[in-house]
């Protein structure tokens, strides 16, 4: 369950409201496509802009439509330690197979905060629990001896790390047994080289079966293949993130058909005249339009 590729889900919206349908859609798609996981309601499924009645009904969705033919990662985080354990328990009583939990943003918690957080999560719901470090949406850095110490917790089995650093993924690695999937798709091959086990991954809402190729590759030792396969990727990852992440994403899945809108919630806009432009380059060279 924490390896290989897992998807970063996107949440479908239509008028305003969460499209359950397309959502439903997308779930069977990952099945189809070989997808080893789905991570609902993250940064890539705008969990900022849903409110905690559509956060759980996304989860609930998302759980039953996979029906156990894939694992489901819920994102189940917040920066009031209260509300992550209210969306954690209910995560678990809909049957997720574990949540993600995203450091807390804009209170800024210490590093013993940080501690004090996930392990009260831990406490009070017994659910395999993902750590998400994101600096750069956050503003706090998890330390490699914070996650370290977090480690030794049974319920947190992995962390997906989205610092952009060589040297904290090696500092993790050595300093625990700590699951480490790359929350950066750009990095997903030098990570796996250090150690980590797979990605969290946006791109592989348009591209599942190459994301996995690479992921696979990596685990069986074929580099040769793992490099051909982040070659071919990397131009496509670095469109994903010309705009905040996930206006691009979002605009890419319309523009191949897989979603028939790309509406996001305020404050994500739709990409400027320029970054489209970008994108749509990055998609054709590749293939996709």
């Amino acid at each position: 369950m924490f390896s290989g590729s897992l998807v970063a889900l996107v949440t479908p919206f239509r008028s305003g409201r969460v499209d359950f349908a397309a959502l439903e859609r997308l779930v069977d798609w990952h099945v189809e496509q070989g997808s080893e996981g789905l991570v609902p309601v993250g940064t890539t499924g705008e969990s900022p802009t849903v409110d905690v009645e559509e956060h759980e009904k996304i989860i609930a969705a998302v759980v039953k439509r996979a029906a156990g033919r894939i694992p489901v990662i819920a994102g189940a985080g917040a920066n009031a330690t209260a509300e992550a354990i209210e969306l954690t328990k209910f995560s678990k009583d809909v049957g997720a197979d574990a949540t993600l939990q995203v450091a807390p943003y804009y209170n800024k918690p210490t590093q013993e905060g940080l501690y004090r957080h996930f392990a009260a999560i831990a406490e009070a719901v017994d659910l395999p629990m993902v750590l998400y470090n994101i600096p750069g949406r956050c503003v706090v850095n998890m330390t490699p001896e914070t996650i370290a110490r977090l480690a030794k917790i049974p319920q947190v089995v992995a962390v997906k790390e989205a610092t952009g650093s060589m040297d904290q993924t090696s500092e993790i690695l050595a300093r625990c047994n700590l699951v480490v999937l790359s929350g950066d798709d750009s990095l997903t091959l030098p990570l796996m080289a250090l150690g980590a086990r797979g990605v969290i991954s946006v791109v592989a809402n348009l591209v599942p079966k190459d994301v996995k190729r690479l992921t696979s590759a990596m685990l069986a030792g074929d580099l040769a293949t793992a490099r051909a396969a982040h070659q071919k990727l990397f131009p496509l990852c670095r469109a994903m993130f010309v705009e905040t992440n996930p206006i691009p994403i979002k605009t890419a899945m319309k523009w191949a058909g897989l979603m028939e809108s790309d509406e996001k919630r305020l404050p994500m806009t739709d990409l400027s005249a320029a970054s489209a432009e970008t994108l749509r380059r990055a998609m054709k060279e590749y293939g996709l339009i």
